[in-house]
């Protein structure tokens, strides 16, 4: 039986793996009390004794999980933002290519995406890679969450029935351009120069929305370029292209709430091109990516455990 230990089990992120993963008959999980999870030695005892380790951390936290691990079988599934460009690790989306899915299969060291940049790589990754856009372009993305990307303080500030009026309205974040996905953006698709990227944080639970802006002029083969590649790609059951993913002239960002899966349609005209990715900030995005990641490391089927 493979022994699981979620460091950082009591997050957002970490309690959603629990979730998907503690009812599994294939698994142990190993469980700290409130004074063992924090107790330095009793985390290190825990990280090293299991077969598969989850760190669902701040940054500063996740590195010092990594430093603790001293034995050579553990692998690695790191949700923080620490290890997305570390090359020691391995980016943690298996839908980008069959060697993509290869390389989680072999290794001890898997982050697991951001959830904006997720969305934002799986978008544009595929077209650097197969000549559609180049990597010099300038580009820009918007993205709409749900509240409890947040966490656990931003959930209980969106819950709380005495909150502030200004949280009725959607909010726009990360205004200093300084957001900590814009590396991972930038580094996993290979471009040149980090996107502009507007995040918007909006009144309702879960589910993501991130849209890439392009003039066909700069897509070479227009959309149907661009379409021949997602379809051929993304073939599901877990990451899909949809044709036309529109709600009469609208597009949901809560569409997968609740899911793990992940939508890529593209819309727009002849002239504009709008690339869109949908899926749950807390599935995709988050948890359900981190259990996939596992499963594909273990040889099951990536869907295992997860609501597709």
């Amino acid at each position: 039986m493979t022994k699981i230990f979620i460091d950082g089990k009591e997050g957002t992120t970490g309690l959603r793996i629990y979730e998907r993963i503690s009812n599994r008959p294939d698994l142990e999980l190993i469980l700290l009390s409130d004074e063992e999870r924090k107790d330095v030695e009793a985390r290190r005892k825990a990280l090293n004794s299991c077969d598969i380790a989850f760190l669902c951390l701040p940054d500063a936290a996740a590195r010092e999980s990594v430093a603790l691990v001293e034995n050579p079988n553990v692998t690695i599934i790191d949700a923080s933002t620490a290890h997305r460009t570390d090359p020691g690790f391995v980016y943690g989306l298996p839908e980008l290519s069959s060697e993509q899915f290869t390389k989680i299969a072999n290794s001890k060291r898997i982050a697991v995406p951001g959830c904006h940049a997720g969305g934002f790589v799986a978008l544009v990754k595929p077209l650097v890679d197969a000549g559609v856009i180049s990597d010099e372009l300038a580009l820009t993305c918007f993205s709409l969450t749900g509240y409890s990307g947040g966490g656990k303080k931003m959930i209980a500030e969106y819950e709380d029935e005495n909150r502030d009026v200004l949280l009725s309205s959607p909010r726009q974040y990360g205004v200093s351009q300084k957001h900590k996905h814009l590396p991972e953006m930038q580094a996993i698709p290979g471009l040149k120069t980090a996107p502009i990227f507007c995040p918007i944080v909006a009144d309702y639970y879960s589910g993501m929305e991130v849209t890439v802006p392009l003039f066909a002029k700069d897509v070479k083969g227009g959309a149907a370029a661009i379409k021949e590649v997602y379809k051929n790609l993304y073939t599901g059951p877990i990451a899909k292209y949809v044709e036309d993913a529109g709600e009469n002239g609208l597009l949901a960002s809560n569409v997968l709430s609740g899911k793990d899966t992940l939508e890529v349609t593209v819309l727009g005209n002849e002239d504009r091109i709008l690339l869109v990715a949908r899926f749950d900030n807390l599935g995709k995005g988050a948890s359900g990516a981190a259990v996939e990641c596992m499963n594909i490391s273990l040889g099951k089927d990536p869907t295992t455990g997860l609501e597709v």
